[in-house]
């Protein structure tokens, strides 16, 4: 069970580094969570420069690396820079390495192989590849990731792109670990032999998503039905509406945790917004503290 952290900020918009000692505890302590994911999208890893990530980096693992794994956000669009990010990471103590496929300038499968390659070369970081076609605009085909299975480093996926069946196929014809990376499939990704979870929701509902994979782990799969439906009102508040990291903060608001506001260009949630939030979380049983 992983978080995709996002980054607390100060009123102002600079990074609220004990801020990021806070959450990185709470979600370690309080929701749950084996590991974490530093500066992935949710954190606002774009509009963050390389400075300020690294320093979130080693807050995170000063408050809870000794408990937890904290797997660094070392993608981008640019190769060279990627592997500097991944550099940094692993100076600066990260346990892995998450990287998103390059976005925007919509490489071919031959640019993925190279630049994932690339990346994993760099360090003696075990590496998860992030699959999230929606967002990069170019998926990573099936052959592709099982030609990257076999460097040694790459060890796992976090899938976003949402294809079970290709899943399997790679599952069955390598040793890669798939990670849920789209709350909306969680119980169905662990139907078809995912490790775990890399979430937004579990800011909130971590200990239950942990609970969820425990029972399945157990062969109690109607238990862990049972959670995963209790679950579907706060996925829907957080997933479906403005998008992770401007509903995610909200919801920490709502329980007690506040991390600031988001930067531009992502703009608070608005005041409908904000009331069909509450009421998801009422709805998905989570304890609000500012009601």
């Amino acid at each position: 069970m992983l978080t995709a952290m996002v980054t607390p900020f100060t009123a102002d918009g600079a990074v609220d580094y004990a801020g990021v000692q806070r959450l990185a505890t709470y979600l370690v302590d309080e929701q749950r969570n084996d590991g974490l994911i530093v500066s992935g999208t949710t954190g606002e890893s774009p509009t963050t420069s390389d400075q300020e990530k690294e320093r979130i980096l080693r807050a995170v693992l000063e408050a809870v690396g000794d408990r937890a794994t904290i797997v660094a956000g070392a993608g981008s669009n640019d190769t060279p820079h990627s592997v500097e990010l991944a550099k940094t990471a692993e100076r600066a103590g990260a346990h892995g390495l998450l990287v998103v496929t390059p976005y925007y300038n919509k490489p071919p499968q031959e640019g993925l192989y190279r630049h994932f390659a690339a990346v994993a070369d760099a360090t003696g970081l075990p590496v998860m590849l992030y699959d999230i076609p929606g967002r990069s605009g170019v998926p990573i085909a099936t052959n592709t990731l099982i030609r990257l299975a076999q460097h040694e480093r790459i060890v796992a996926v976090k899938d976003a792109k949402g294809d079970l069946f290709a899943g399997s196929q790679v599952m069955m014809a390598t040793e890669l670990a798939f990670y849920s990376g789209d709350d909306l499939l969680n119980l169905a990704w662990l139907s078809v032999g995912a490790s775990g979870f890399v979430s937004v929701v579990g800011h909130v509902v971590g200990a239950e998503l942990a609970k969820m994979i425990g029972l399945y782990r157990n062969g109690e799969v109607e238990r862990a039905l049972a959670v995963h439906r209790q679950l579907v009102p706060v996925v829907d508040g957080i997933m479906m509406r403005a998008g992770g990291a401007i509903m995610v903060k909200a919801a920490l608001d709502m329980v007690g945790v506040p991390t600031g506001p988001v930067r531009l260009p992502l703009v608070a949630a608005d005041e409908k917004q904000i009331a069909e939030l509450r009421a998801c979380l009422v709805a998905g049983g989570v304890k609000l503290t500012d009601a």
